[in-house]
């Protein structure tokens, strides 16, 4: 998944927005310019890996001061593992950063960058360059709670845990109750280990019922994410075994969420009516659709299995088998919520 590049584009917008009204800065070199537009063409044509060498190749004719390059530079390095690539553009910014909103939104993104690096390839420098990073982003601007929030994940993955419980209490002071983010800091402050986790993408929805559902209220249960859209013939043939997971787990610590990438919200609320569909259900509206982008959801039926503590455990591309490890992990979730009664 690239859930890590698309979360910290959806959580850095409410925290630093002033820096982010400044238009990103293109090449003034003629020969960068063009072959900043060849990049474009090739994002355009759905060949990043080229657009990714193209930005290079004309932050470099620029001179290192095309910001736009850079920014592109950060998100394919990030996305293909180029992080050689992604920590110099970062760098860059930081270097051609002018202002304290912009100097700390370079250094968050250089710490971000250096995070899932470290995530990556299992690098404890990286975790501490990052933890660096971010100290540098709040110094220059003390209320940037996106910065506050990666710190903590920097920190946990330090093993420094109370510094790390101490940052996610911090950003839960700083944002509002029904922010996915401030829920899952909730979570790493209970259990800090869960901040080193596999943890899956924290959202928060409305079914089709008006029922606000996130994942992280429903810690405790099993989740069961069927990513589908009626235009589907494979997830019209997924269906049947869907619909009986839902109805064999009724009233276990297992929630089936199916979650639609149709345009047509007419025929989305038909089918599901007529085929039964009495589970959560929510419309997403197409692969560019947030929570698809989240789960870098790019085919379906694709379904994602979510333990008891919010890890993602399991995924599919297809009409899969999937109900042996669903209920292990419920008989695991059904242990946790007895051990807890019993406390």
């Amino acid at each position: 998944m690239r859930c890590f590049v698309l979360l910290l584009c959806l959580t850095l917008a409410p925290t630093i927005a002033p820096a982010q009204d400044t238009p990103q800065q293109g090449p003034t070199n003629e020969k960068a310019q063009k072959t900043y537009k060849e990049a474009q063409d090739y994002l355009q044509r759905r060949n990043p890996e080229a657009a990714l060498d193209s930005f290079k190749k004309a932050d470099k004719q620029d001179g290192g001061h095309c910001v736009a390059c850079q920014q592109k530079m950060v998100k394919y390095g990030m996305e293909y593992g180029d992080w050689k690539t992604a920590e110099a553009a970062a760098e860059e910014m930081v270097a051609e950063a002018q202002g304290n909103k912009e100097l700390a939104l370079a250094h968050y993104q250089l710490g971000s960058v250096l995070l899932q690096e470290g995530i990556n390839k299992h690098k404890q420098e990286a975790f501490s360059r990052a933890h660096e990073e971010m100290t540098k982003a709040l110094e220059a601007y003390p209320v940037f709670s996106a910065a506050v929030f990666v710190d903590g994940r920097a920190l946990a993955y330090l093993k420094q845990d109370e510094a790390a419980k101490a940052r996610f209490q911090q950003y839960v002071e700083m944002r509002p109750a029904d922010d996915p983010d401030r829920q899952r800091a909730l979570r790493y402050i209970e259990q800090p280990e869960l901040a080193r986790a596999r943890m899956a993408p924290a959202f928060a929805i409305t079914t089709s019922d008006g029922q606000r559902l996130s994942l992280d209220e429903l810690k405790g249960k099993v989740v069961l994410i069927d990513f589908w859209a009626t235009w589907c013939g494979p997830c019209r043939e997924a269906l049947p075994r869907i619909k009986s997971i839902a109805q064999k787990f009724a009233g276990q610590p297992l929630v089936v969420l199916s979650i639609s990438l149709d345009d047509d919200e007419a025929k989305w609320k038909d089918f599901t009516a007529k085929n039964g569909m009495t589970w959560p259900q929510y419309r997403d509206a197409g692969y560019s659709g947030a929570v698809a982008k989240l789960f870098d959801v790019t085919a379906i039926p694709h379904t994602f299995t979510i333990d008891a503590d919010g890890v993602l455990q399991d995924e599919h591309i297809g009409d899969a088998d999937i109900e042996g490890k669903l209920k292990k992990l419920v008989a695991r979730a059904q242990q946790l919520q007895s051990a807890q009664k019993a406390n």
